[in-house]
């Protein structure tokens, strides 16, 4: 792990680095596909910077109301994802509402990046050793801590590792699958991964138990899956099916009817 690297003399933080190729990749994702929809790519850095803003101050939020810690609102530590997510989809909501562009497709277009930004923060953590790692375990890829931000000197779950393969490999089934399903139904099976994702390994993770044996990440992993399930079989049973009707054809034929969306 490395939490800092310096550079010419300035230290720079790992997870910052991260977290900054998070949002550049996320970006490049959604340029792809705005180009292959046919609507301007120079939107992607408009709902890249409307999510960072919304996701940065929905993550600090979210982390003050729950540990209660307003001090951290000024400092570069206690960020959470669901903050962030909740942040961020507000952000670019604001954005599609003034572009004309609040819609069903306007959610299977994020939700490939949020997957991917998420896969790549976690490789931060497992650098800067944030205290994202699991509980104590002395099996073979047991890892310690030690110089982290938080550190540990005990052999723990590498959770990081985990998640960061766990969420690649979903990430890839999304995007592979993206020209598949319905609109929204993207989003549904993004919300039921991700949910199915955090749940499982919060077994194994170091946060306290709140409801039922559960914590607090996993009841609202819960409440993701539940929509997600609940949303791709309310359109199985009304609409015939989750697939598109054309989704045998070609790419190039799918977004044919597309037409690049004038430039305010």
């Amino acid at each position: 792990m490395q939490p800092e690297i310096n550079v010419f003399g300035v230290s720079i933080k790992t997870f910052g680095v991260m977290f900054a190729l998070g949002f550049l990749a996320a970006g490049l994702v959604v340029a792809r596909r705005l180009k292959e929809l046919g609507k301007p790519v120079d939107y992607a850095y408009e709902i890249v910077f409307a999510s960072l803003v919304g996701g940065v101050a929905g993550a600090k939020l979210y982390f003050v109301i729950e540990h209660g810690d307003a001090g951290s609102l000024f400092t570069g530590t206690g960020l959470v994802w669901y903050g962030g997510v909740i942040g961020g989809a507000i952000g670019v909501i604001a954005w599609a509402r003034w572009r004309g562009m609040l819609n069903l497709t306007l959610l299977d277009v994020c939700c490939i990046p949020l997957a991917l930004g998420y896969g790549i923060g976690r490789i931060g953590c497992q650098l800067s050793g944030d205290g994202d790692y699991g509980i104590p375990w002395d099996g073979p890829w047991a890892m310690s801590y030690p110089h982290g931000t938080v550190p540990t000197i005990h052999p723990v779950h590498p959770t990081p590792i985990y998640e960061t393969i766990a969420v690649g490999l979903y990430t890839w089934w999304l995007w592979r699958n993206r020209d598949a399903f319905r609109p929204g139904l993207l989003f549904a099976w993004y919300l039921l991964l991700s949910g199915l994702e955090r749940f499982l390994i919060e077994f194994i993770r170091r946060n306290a138990d709140v409801v039922a044996g559960l914590t607090a990440p996993q009841l609202e992993s819960v409440g993701l899956m539940v929509v997600g399930a609940a949303w791709l079989l309310w359109v199985r049973r009304t609409q015939g099916g989750i697939r598109r009707p054309d989704s045998g054809l070609s790419r190039g034929r799918r977004t044919a009817g597309f037409r690049p969306a004038a430039r305010a």
